[in-house]
């Protein structure tokens, strides 16, 4: 897959250079970074700028551009071994789940389950995260309320946010937990409220409807953690 951007591409080039198969510079760069480029092994090539955008399917690759290796999904019985997941229930807008995903992997996140989605570009994915999927365990579930119930019975206390529920400052948590949260626009269904052991809410200080569902989730992550 290609993958583009500056900070994506110089940090794949840094910590995990296995996965690159082939590099895209369209203009001069540094002689020490051409020299990392280098140290790679693989090949390097000049595109034109409409090839490089048209590889970038017009997005702004800042002349940085790699081919790199698939990253298959996690097994989610991999990711029940873990401590702290995150589900992300119907949400599909991958600016929102890419951010979602960096911040997790920042606060400590051990994995995101990704549900409701037949399939995902994963090259989308790292851009929108700035790399952090490649980096966080990623799953994938067709029943996501199924695997609510799955994932109580091995343990987890299961916290949904909806605005139904309880200020999370005044919740304590397990050790083992996942946090379950929905999109904006449909929010959380009843039986899955139902279905779960808390749920919390962040309680404003003025007025308002909602927060952008990749900054309530930081906010609830960092209070639950």
């Amino acid at each position: 897959m290609i993958v583009y951007g500056k900070q994506v591409v110089l940090y794949i080039l840094e910590k995990h250079p296995h996965l690159i198969e082939e590099i895209y510079l369209t203009k001069e760069i540094d002689k020490k970074l051409f020299l990392k480029f280098s140290k790679v092994g693989k090949k390097i090539i000049r595109p034109e700028f409409k090839k490089a955008q048209a590889m970038a399917k017009g997005g702004n690759h800042q002349g940085f551009l790699l081919k790199i290796s698939d990253i298959p999904p996690r097994d989610i019985d991999e990711l029940k071994r873990s401590s702290f997941l995150l589900l992300l229930y119907n949400l599909t807008d991958i600016g929102n789940i890419g951010s979602i995903i960096r911040t997790a992997y920042a606060l400590g996140v051990d994995g995101v389950i990704i549900s409701g989605v037949k399939s995902i570009n994963f090259a989308s994915l790292i851009r929108t995260s700035s790399a952090a999927a490649i980096e966080m365990p990623i799953a994938f579930c067709h029943e996501p309320l199924s695997l609510i119930n799955e994932l109580g019975q091995v343990g987890f206390e299961r916290v949904v946010a909806d605005m139904s529920g309880k200020d999370v400052r005044e919740c304590s948590f397990l050790d083992k937990k996942v946090l379950i949260v929905g999109s904006e626009g449909e929010g959380i269904p009843r039986k899955v409220l139902k279905n779960c052991d808390k749920v919390v809410k962040i309680k404003m200080q003025r007025e308002f409807d909602s927060l952008n569902v990749s900054v309530a989730t930081a906010i609830l992550c960092d209070r639950i953690r």
